[in-house]
Parts: structure tokens; sequence; C-alpha cells
């Protein structure tokens, strides 16, 4: 069945419940797991960014850091579930592509994610990475709510 799962997390409670989902899943399987996580990219407001380097600067650190931490978390709780992990980090804008692309080049079979369920005018306007992923992934997705 499924060998190599993928596992996207931000840091949130959802999405923590879906690496368990995630993690539960490839134990049960005999899978391995990748654990990938992205933070946004650093954008100045105005044309002069000279006057932000210092913002950008610490912004990148404690992005990163955060990053970090939720895939030491990650890989702590894979290691316990006996679960073979690794993590990856990206900082993107587009972060349904940064799983996506990540899933392709790393041989994932299966995307296992987390989705907040928004419907309507939020979906609309706010986006979904889920669904961003399920409509560009050619692999299969398995979205937990």
């Amino acid at each position: 069945m499924y060998k190599h799962i993928l596992i996207p997390i931000d840091g949130s409670s959802l999405s923590n419940a879906g690496l368990e989902l995630g993690l539960g899943l490839a134990r049960a399987l005999g899978a391995r797991v990748t654990v990938v996580t992205a933070y946004a990219t650093f954008h100045a407001p105005s044309m002069e960014t000279v006057q932000f380097e210092g913002v950008r600067t610490a912004y990148e650190k404690q992005a990163s850091e955060l990053a970090r931490s939720y895939l030491a978390d990650a890989e702590a709780k894979a290691k316990a579930a006996g679960v073979p992990c690794n993590t990856e980090m990206r900082e993107s804008d587009a972060p349904h592509q940064v799983i996506i692309d990540i899933a392709m080049t790393q041989g994932c079979d299966l995307i296992a994610m987390s989705s907040h369920g928004r419907s309507g005018m939020a979906a609309l306007l706010l986006g979904s990475q889920t669904q961003k992923v399920l409509a560009h992934s050619t692999l299969p997705v398995l979205v937990y709510r």
C-alpha cells in the first residue's frame, strides 16, 4: 500500500491532530513519513527596504526557529510512535506548492493533511492550502477534518 507519507504541519492544533493521525496511519502501514513545514517570505511594506533589513533578519530568524521547533516536536512524536521520519522546512509564499514539490522529490506516495474545513466566502477569500494541494497534486491526498 503506502510506504512513504508526507505530512504537512503549520503548528496549529488542527495540524498537530493531523500529524498524530498521519503517524498512526504510517505505523499501521509500516510506512515512513516526511514532515514538512513552510513559513512565509518576508515582504517589506515599502520601497525603502534598507530600513527594514534588521526587521527582515529578525523575522527570518524567528520564523525559521519556530518552524524548526514544529519539526523537532514532530520528529519526537514519530520516534515515540516508532515511525521513521525525515523533516523538511522551506520559506515560501506558496505552501501548497512546497508540499507538492517535496512529496514528488522525496518519492512520497501519499499526502496526509488536515483541513480547517472553511466553506463559502471564508474559503474563497482565505483560500485553502489543502484545496490547492487537492487541485494540483498528482498523488493521492488524504484529508483529515
